[in-house]
Parts: structure tokens; C-alpha cells; sequence
């Protein structure tokens, strides 16, 4: 499970407590973000994040696995179903990003403002941070509160993760949207009704998609119930070797 931009693995907590019974669920924190810190190579392309997370399953011994990833982990999931087939045998995409015309949050918008940069690599004020959680979840949701901002706000002021989030945003990315439709492993697209850049159900070939009508980016911490069930419903069918 890979999760997004600022994040952490618990980022997944509600989702892999349910799903443990039944799987094996391992959760990382993406280089850069969460305990893991910044790369010493200073490389934040989405390739070399898939590369990396193919590297670390292999360093596990497991061969081959399903991925599921949340925003930035999404768009990393999708480029390892793309560059290691063999080895994904399934693939769960929530509210992925990776389509270009996606609209950028606040945060890293400032991130590319050439005057802001070198302030946000220095400090990152907790109203910041309250402010960017409210805008990433559905207009209904109650789970931002001082426990939530509080472990966010920390994990954007560990040591090097303010600078690697900049570096991050500032990174040419590669467009590969229009590869999208060659990923050939089983996918299964869960969204917001409202969050755009989603164009993944139309363009990977018999992917399957189930949509919430009130919840935002943060669909894994805001409905981790909905998430799990749709994420079990979909490997267990993958396992029996049919369609749910």
C-alpha cells in the first residue's frame, strides 16, 4: 500500500486493520515523506519511485503482489504495473494522479513559486497544514482534527522532508498518461465523485471502477470501511480467478 504527497503508511491504518485477516499488507513510507526521509540522490522522478518499490518488494523475497496506492502512490503503482508486469498481479488506484491536467493543491503550487521555495523548505506553519488537510477531504468529513494535523505537521518537520517536498514538486515529470491504456494486470479504480483527473476507468482496458459520491482525496482515511471491503471484494475474486 503506497501512500501520497505529505503522507505516511498511516496513511492506510483503518484500511490495512481490516484487510489483515486476509492478506499480507506491507506499508512503506515513500522516500521523502513520512520516517523514511529524503533520497541522498536527491531523485524524485515517478519512475525511480516505482523502480524503488519494485526493488524493495524484491529485497522482501516476494515475487509478485498487488499494489494499491493513494494519489502520488497511485501514480507510482500504475508506472510499476507498467514497467514491472511480471510482477504486479494487481493493481488498486484511489484517487490516482498522473494525467497532466490534473489541477495542482495550494501546497504545491507555492512549492513552485520561485519565492516561496526557499521558505517552505525552512518552516511549515500548523494552520498550513490544518488548511491542506480540510481542502483534501469530502466537504462532509469530521476525521481533520488536532490528532490528525498534529501527526501531519510532524511528519512535514522531521529532518529533510520540507526540502524533498519542494525538490519533489519541482521535479520534471514525465508524461506517461498516454501509456496508460498498454497496462495489461487486473485494475481495479476506486474514486471520488468530485476529485478530479480520473480518467483511469476509461482507459485501462476491463478495469473495473466504484465511485463515492461524498468523499474526497483522502478516501482511504476518510472511508476506510468502503475502501477495504471494495479492495478485498476485488483481490479475493482475483484469487479465484474471476470477475466480482
Amino acid at each position: 500500500m503506497l501512500h501520497g504527497t505529505t503522507s505516511s503508511l498511516e496513511h492506510f491504518d483503518g484500511v490495512a486493520e481490516r484487510l489483515e485477516a486476509s492478506f499480507d499488507v506491507i506499508r512503506p513510507d515513500l522516500p521523502g515523506f513520512g520516517g523514511t526521509g529524503p533520497r541522498r540522490d536527491g531523485d524524485y522522478r515517478i519512475g525511480t519511485y516505482a523502480a524503488t518499490m519494485a526493488g524493495f518488494m524484491r529485497e522482501l523475497g516476494i515475487e509478485t503482489y498487488a499494489v494499491v496506492g493513494n494519489s502520488l502512490g497511485g501514480n507510482v503503482a500504475w508506472n510499476m504495473a507498467l514497467d514491472f508486469p511480471s510482477r504486479v498481479s494487481a493493481l488498486v488506484l484511489v484517487n490516482a494522479t498522473g494525467y497532466p491536467e490534473k489541477e495542482l493543491p495550494t501546497g504545491m503550487r507555492l512549492a513552485r513559486n520561485p519565492l516561496l521555495r526557499p521558505l517552505m523548505r525552512r518552516f511549515m506553519p500548523r494552520h498550513m497544514v490544518q488548511r491542506g488537510l480540510r481542502q483534501a477531504v469530502g466537504p462532509g468529513s469530521t476525521i481533520v482534527d488536532d490528532t490528525m494535523v498534529s501527526r501531519v505537521h510532524g511528519l512535514w518537520n522531521r529532518p529533510g522532508n520540507r526540502s524533498a517536498f519542494v525538490d519533489f514538486v519541482n521535479t520534471d515529470q514525465v508524461d506517461r498518461s498516454r501509456e496508460i491504456p498498454q497496462i495489461s494486470v487486473p485494475t481495479l479504480v476506486l474514486r471520488s465523485a468530485h476529485v478530479d483527473g480520473q480518467g483511469f476507468a476509461g482507459d485501462i482496458p476491463d478495469s473495473q471502477e466504484e465511485i463515492h459520491p461524498s468523499g474526497g482525496h483522502l478516501l482511504p482515511e476518510e472511508q476506510p470501511g468502503w475502501v477495504a471491503d471494495a479492495v478485498s471484494r476485488f483481490l479475493m475474486a482475483q484469487s479465484d480467478g474471476r470477475r466480482p
